[in-house]
């Protein structure tokens, strides 16, 4: 018991230094986070309901708690290759500001992974990577352990006239 409270007292140290959470998943074999303070709720996949005359990226509506809330699936957002939702496909639930107005939007990813501490020193500008997912999506880059994590702004998933699209729904 005592371990453990020294483990979290150790984890709420570091962050105070000036890192950062975030939350990281897998989509299409790459590892992407997004600050956990973003994170409303991680669901297991569920069908959702469609809706007509949306984007392809646009999955559907899932009713949340009595909160109708817009389901993007990130793969199709950032042209990846689709792939089957399995029992690790998950809504990932993120409060997105829009206008100084906090709208909520589920992100389909294909798995939770973990929650990282990053200092801010150590995140680096988001290079332009032509073809590939934008550079306006994402905050930063980052490499821990020899393995890249992209940093996504949530913010930024989505332009202003396609969030207008979702807060209409």
């Amino acid at each position: 018991m005592e371990l453990r409270v020294e483990a979290k007292v150790e984890q709420l140290q570091q962050t105070a230094d000036g890192s950062n959470q975030y939350l990281s998943f897998s989509l299409g074999g790459e590892e992407y986070g997004i600050d956990i303070l973003r994170v409303r709720e991680i669901r297991e996949w569920q069908r959702v309901r469609t809706l007509p005359d949306t984007p392809v990226y646009m999955k559907g509506v899932l009713d949340l708690r009595g909160t109708i809330v817009p389901i993007i699936d990130l793969r199709s957002r950032f042209k990846l290759a689709s792939a089957e939702y399995t029992s690790t496909t998950v809504i990932i639930v993120l409060a997105v500001v829009k206008d100084k107005k906090q709208l909520m939007v589920g992100v389909v990813v294909d798995g939770v992974s973990d929650v990282l501490n990053i200092p801010a020193s150590g995140i680096r500008d988001a290079p332009e990577l032509g073809n590939c997912i934008s550079a306006r999506y994402m905050s930063g880059m980052v490499t821990l352990d020899e393995r890249m994590v992209i940093l996504l702004d949530v913010d930024q998933i989505l332009s202003p006239e396609e969030l207008c699209v979702l807060e209409a729904v």
